[in-house]
């Protein structure tokens, strides 16, 4: 499973690419507004630091307006990836990219056949929020499987980005039945490291090394 860091800070994209495994980056209007910079600006300066997919999401709501922004934020990079909604014009737009081999990511993914509509307008990812409909008493992790089993029945290429990830938990869940990828904050990713029993016997390795120089 690939792993996207979810932030439009760049410091935190600086320390996670000295990780070795983050494969891309996924922004959105509200993390690019955390920047206080132009959102060009800020994609460009990613795409310097990772050498992997960069979703980069437009702030139109209309068809027309996703397609010049969009066309505007493919010309940046050749490692974006435009983010749309998963609307009737998202879905639209979706197909414009992806007929000019752009590619994209349906966002703000609910059900699966939210995920079949974008999966046949040729969409490259499609983002299954999965905290969210676990905060409304739903299962996240039983759509990102719902969602695997349809694009495995009819050989869609179409990855599957569990996003919406709260804790370490999700990114291993979502491992277990087949997602393609976890797009996750910055504090998420450096959870993963840790584990009691790790620093448990660290602590035990360095008492024990102490003692034997005495």
């Amino acid at each position: 499973m690939e792993i996207f860091l979810d932030t439009g800070l760049i410091d935190e994209i600086k320390e996670a690419a000295k990780w070795g495994f983050i494969d891309g980056v996924t922004t959105n209007p509200s993390l690019i507004a955390q920047t206080k910079r132009p959102q060009a600006e800020v994609i460009q300066e990613i795409c310097s630091i990772i050498d992997g997919p960069i979703s980069a999401e437009v702030n139109a709501s209309d068809y027309e307006g996703m397609i010049n922004e969009g066309d505007v934020l493919a010309k940046i990079h050749e490692n974006i990836t435009i983010k749309l909604p998963m609307t009737e014009d998202g879905i639209r737009a979706c197909k414009y990219f992806s007929e000019k081999n752009v590619k994209t990511n349906i966002t703000l993914i609910f059900s699966p056949n939210q995920a079949l509509l974008a999966a046949k307008n040729g969409a490259t990812y499609v983002s299954p929020f999965i905290g969210r409909l676990d905060d409304i008493g739903h299962d996240g992790m039983a759509l990102i499987d719902e969602i695997r089993t349809i694009f495995d029945n009819y050989g869609y290429t179409t990855k599957i980005l569990a996003a919406s990830v709260r804790h370490s938990t999700h990114v291993r869940d979502a491992a277990l039945v087949g997602a393609d990828v976890a797009t996750m904050p910055y504090g998420v990713v450096k959870k993963l490291f840790t584990h009691p029993l790790t620093d448990k016997g660290l602590a035990q390795f360095a008492a024990d090394y102490k003692s034997s120089k005495k």
